[in-house]
């Protein structure tokens, strides 16, 4: 499909990502969907599903292996897009992990729990789109979205935290849904896309940061702790995520789109 825009979402075959990509299948323009994913096998699978869910749609959908944590599968990853596309027009930095709760259940250590939420939610983040900006260039109209999550913590809403407050004491007892390693990466990320839209501006290229809310992504496999905190569906975020592909906001370029507007930094 030439005139398909060619999109790569990342973290594509679950939650958030899921969405987008559904999102994106139902859209009335067409795209040439890369489902990016860690596993090639879980990738596949959820592109089966996505043709049962939307079976009339005009847009095409491939699987593309890539970890944001080695550097050769993002290289493959470029290489593979090259080859077969040669330009990129929206790359969707969605994927993210956290590892917080698997520190508080004793599985990894404080250090490690915030080494491997940066490894991933930053570090990989800003590796990969490195070595995709040649092929945005290439693109008419170049977008990159980086999905920021729970980082909207400002003054403005400082009242919010996933934790109630804290009595006196040590050590403090912390519910499962503990977050502040993956939330630290994520307000990171917030810089970060401020620093590639300062870097990228003369070229034309569109960046923003999303923070679609608290949703049921599946991040950290405690839907039903999120659940009661009032958490919306996956598909408000990719609904949102589209939006920006398609230019809705390109009036908000260099900042945080939310739901029900801009956030503050």
């Amino acid at each position: 499909m030439a005139s398909s825009k060619i999109v790569l979402v990342t973290g594509g075959n679950n939650g958030l990502g899921y969405e987008t990509v559904k999102a994106l299948l139902e859209s009335d323009k067409p795209y040439h969907v890369l489902l990016g994913s860690r596993s090639l096998e879980k990738g596949k699978a959820a592109i089966e599903t996505l043709h049962k869910e939307c079976p009339a749609s005009a847009s095409t959908v491939d699987a593309i292996l890539l970890d944001l944590t080695s550097d050769e599968s993002i290289e493959r990853a470029f290489a593979q897009i090259e080859g077969t596309h040669r330009r990129l027009d929206t790359l969707v930095n969605n994927a993210g992990a956290t590892f917080d709760i698997e520190h508080v259940a004793g599985k990894v250590s404080l250090r490690e729990c915030f080494m491997k939420s940066y490894d991933v939610n930053l570090a990989g983040t800003h590796v990969l789109t490195y070595t995709l900006v040649p092929l945005l260039l290439k693109s008419a109209d170049p977008r990159i979205i980086f999905v920021t999550g729970l980082s909207n913590l400002t003054k403005a809403s400082e009242k919010y935290f996933p934790t109630p407050p804290q009595p006196a004491g040590w050590p403090k007892k912390i519910l499962p849904f503990e977050t502040i390693g993956y939330r630290c990466s994520k307000v990171a990320l917030n810089m970060l896309m401020l620093d590639w839209n300062h870097k990228l501006k003369a070229d034309g290229v569109k960046v923003w940061a999303l923070g679609p809310g608290v949703l049921l992504t599946g991040l950290g496999n405690i839907p039903d702790i999120v659940a009661k905190m009032g958490a919306g569906p996956a598909s408000i975020g990719g609904q949102l995520i589209r939006t920006v592909v398609e230019g809705e906001r390109d009036a908000d370029v260099g900042k945080i789109v939310g739901k029900d507007g801009l956030i503050p930094f």
